[in-house]
């Protein structure tokens, strides 16, 4: 039998061929991953919340250990993101936490504000008031201010309004929260309504 160079290519093929599905076909061995005490999200809880930056409302997930959070990234399952955060979204674990530079270990954010501060007319420096105290004071400001600058007819036509007070919405509220908002301050006779999520 003569082996020209054209069969002898042919039986190479038809021997890697029949080599390569005989191992697909063999039945092979599964490697699973094992849980690495180094990785950062082993023993974690996770709980689903929006993203504090805007009016898109993305959804994220918060991983977190022992009270501690760990980790958040974009909500795969979102309908609105599907995943995806934008430079702000993704920096969002820095409001509590951040990196420190000389150890790589992660402590809480030493530059966020945890407590209430106020500056008093004339003063310079911030002094620090309790949540109740920071309530109370904001209470007492807005019913003052509205007492002072009330108006309650024009032209002889009941207006009952203040122009004195505006009122900002925040956008990581949602519209049953915007809209109690809104009933608060039209109850107070605010005109000056907006929200931030349009801005």
């Amino acid at each position: 039998m003569e082996l020209t160079r054209r069969g002898f290519f042919k039986a190479t093929a038809l021997a890697f061929a029949g080599s390569m599905a005989y191992e697909l076909s063999s039945q092979s061995k599964a490697f699973a991953l094992d849980d690495a005490d180094d990785w950062k999200l082993v023993n974690t809880e996770e709980y689903t919340n929006i993203c504090c930056y805007c009016s898109g409302g993305c959804g994220v997930i918060c991983s977190v250990r022992d009270g501690e959070l760990i980790n958040v990234e974009g909500d795969p399952d979102h309908v609105i993101n599907e995943g995806c955060l934008c430079p702000k979204g993704a920096a969002m674990f820095q409001l509590r936490n951040v990196v420190d530079e000389k150890s790589g270990e992660i402590i809480h954010n030493p530059n966020r504000i945890t407590t209430p501060l106020v500056r008093r007319p004339g003063g310079t420096e911030w002094e620090e008031i309790s949540w109740d105290q920071a309530i109370e004071e904001i209470a007492r400001h807005v019913k003052d201010t509205r007492d002072q600058n009330f108006i309650e007819t024009e032209d002889g036509v009941t207006v009952n309004y203040t122009p004195a007070i505006g009122s900002l919405g925040g956008s990581q509220q949602n519209s049953e929260e915007e809209y109690l908002i809104l009933k608060m301050m039209r109850s107070l006779g605010v005109v000056g309504i907006d929200n931030q999520a349009r801005v």
